[in-house]
């Protein structure tokens, strides 16, 4: 059974700077590209960042030239460095992996459609003040 598990939230002033750290397990198929997504109340969960198997990094407008997506694939874990805190980065972040289906799917096809990712943590807060 797949499982991954998000951790380093917390709570930092505008202008500071948290890794967010994701653990994966149980794996039983080939997985191309990994996510980080972010949701707060009343929205849809958003794309932040993927990272393909080879290393191709894709980041959303917002985050661009702040955030960082990095992975270790011998301990099976995903990175995200977020530098530059702003009060609007303040959500929900949750790192995410494709269905089955996908797997074999690099992330310029999949990460622009939210129902590739099927496997998804319990997220980890992250709060920015102003």
């Amino acid at each position: 059974q797949v499982h991954l598990t998000e951790s380093g939230g917390g709570s930092v002033p505008t202008g500071g700077s948290l890794t967010l750290s994701c653990a994966l397990s149980g794996y039983t198929y080939t997985i191309l590209c990994l996510g980080w997504y972010r949701q707060t109340p009343g929205k849809e969960r958003e794309a932040v960042a993927h990272i393909d198997d080879g290393g191709t990094t894709h980041y959303s407008d917002s985050v661009k030239g702040r955030f960082t997506v990095s992975k270790d694939d011998a301990k099976n874990l995903l990175y995200l460095q977020m530098n530059d805190l702003k009060p609007e980065d303040t959500a929900m972040y949750y790192c995410a992996s494709p269905v089955r289906e996908a797997g074999l799917q690099p992330c310029a096809v999949i990460a622009p459609n939210l129902r590739r990712f099927g496997n998804w943590g319990q997220g980890t807060q992250v709060t920015v003040s102003s």
